[in-house]
């Protein structure tokens, strides 16, 4: 069957792809990008500290008092 379409009407919106996300959809995907964030420091940190020589414990523990 064969269907011939003289005429048509349509309406065409122009949108900014960044409106596209929602306030809550933003936001979550900040919390996401800052939870990484965070724990890459958070690892950083671990291994400096794992890398960093000392003079021992009680040294340490005698220079946070």
């Amino acid at each position: 069957m064969e269907v011939h379409i003289n005429e048509i009407a349509s309406t065409v919106r122009a949108m900014d792809g960044d409106a596209l996300l929602s306030p809550q959809t933003m936001e979550k995907i900040l919390c996401a990008v800052l939870r990484a964030v965070e724990e890459r420091e958070q690892y950083r940190d671990r291994v400096r500290a794992e890398q960093r020589i000392t003079r021992g414990v009680s040294y340490e523990l005698e220079e946070m008092e």
